[in-house]
């Protein structure tokens, strides 16, 4: 029998958070049932909470294209109460910085015991998006453990002999919703990456795309630790699909959340630019004499950015400026349009 998702398009999407799952909603409003949308999520953000593992990212992007997600927060379920939080505080227990939705913890209760009986993440996070039918296959980065600290100053003040402020590592959760982002970053670290494997699915998903796509989300700690697990780069650099990015970066500042936080970390100026070439031009498109590596084919930035197109352009990536905000579907899914339209894709039969 036939496969009917053979005869479609493919389009394969890396995904963090908010940025990236509002995205897809836009992206699967453009070619509704017309392509095949895989999208890989990052893990990286994964947390242990009250004996339940937290995937934020796979589960944001799940409710968001299965209409589960609080519209304003962007992350967590629509009508959520707090009660089980509330009670965990009043029992004094930690931590009280990270807030667990009631209707919230249903899907991480069912997540934990289906890991611990042995089933992968993979497939947990497929039997989880039966309920929420998001009209995409999600995968997970990989189905070992991989976690992203941060490396910072001891928040506490501790000194070492010379008076010199400690450093320690906190887990990103915390630097990222305890501290917003305000301590500053002296680096990342994915504990558990060298020996992580790409789940199944995800290597062949790159190598049969017709195009594969980085949505506006953050270029360090959700693209950049996918592109980190082992193989997941250098799949995308040899694949025969187009990359295209969107820059998360609107007039030297990020749309939403804290991305500068992350690109300063590892000195990488806040301009769509900058970005751009922190991914850096695939090998097929390095200008003679340039350093390689990298994995885009095209960028896309915001209009107000579009003095940076000859700059992208020059370093071997094709650019063009649009308008940038996601304000609703229809406007998300121009700015899809207008990033497959820079790789040539075939959108004959796909655009509304």
């Amino acid at each position: 029998m036939t496969n009917p998702d053979a005869q479609r398009p493919s389009i394969v999407v890396l995904a963090g958070g908010i940025g990236g799952a509002r995205f897809l909603r836009g992206l699967r409003h453009l070619v509704r049932d017309r392509a095949q949308i895989t999208v890989i999520g990052n893990t990286g953000d994964d947390i242990w909470l009250h004996g339940l593992r937290v995937c934020p990212d796979l589960d944001t992007v799940m409710y968001t294209l299965g209409g589960g997600i609080s519209e304003e927060r962007g992350w967590g379920r629509e009508d959520e109460t707090f009660a089980v939080k509330d009670e965990l505080t009043a029992y004094g227990v930690e931590p009280t910085w990270f807030g667990l939705g009631d209707r919230d913890i249903a899907t991480h209760l069912i997540r934990t015991q289906l890991l611990g009986a042995g089933y992968a993440l993979s497939d947990v996070t497929a039997a989880l998006c039966d309920r929420w039918q998001p009209g995409v296959r999600l995968i997970p980065m990989s189905d070992d453990r991989v976690e992203t600290h941060v490396v910072v100053d001891d928040p506490d003040g501790a000194v070492d002999a010379h008076g010199a402020p400690q450093r320690r590592a906190i887990h990103f959760q915390e630097w990222w919703v305890r501290y917003r982002a305000q301590l500053p970053a002296h680096s990342f670290v994915q504990i558990g990456l060298d020996d992580a494997k790409p789940a199944p699915g995800v290597l062949e998903a790159i190598d049969e795309a017709d195009v594969i796509v980085l949505p506006p989300s953050n270029p360090v700690v959700s693209i950049g630790t996918i592109l980190a697990i082992p193989r997941i780069r250098d799949a995308i650099v040899d694949a025969p699909a187009p990359v295209v990015g969107i820059s998360p970066i609107i007039g030297g500042a990020p749309v939403r959340g804290m991305a500068d936080a992350c690109l300063s970390a590892i000195g990488v100026p806040t301009t769509a630019a900058a970005v751009a070439e922190h991914y850096g031009p695939r090998r097929a498109r390095i200008p003679a004499g340039a350093p390689g590596g990298g994995i885009l084919d095209a960028w896309l930035v915001a209009e107000t950015d579009a003095d940076s197109v000859a700059e992208v352009t020059a370093r071997g990536i094709t650019c063009a400026a649009a308008p940038l905000l996601m304000t609703d579907d229809d406007a998300t899914a121009t700015i899809a349009l207008a990033a497959l339209g820079l790789v040539d894709f075939d959108i004959a039969g796909i655009a509304p």
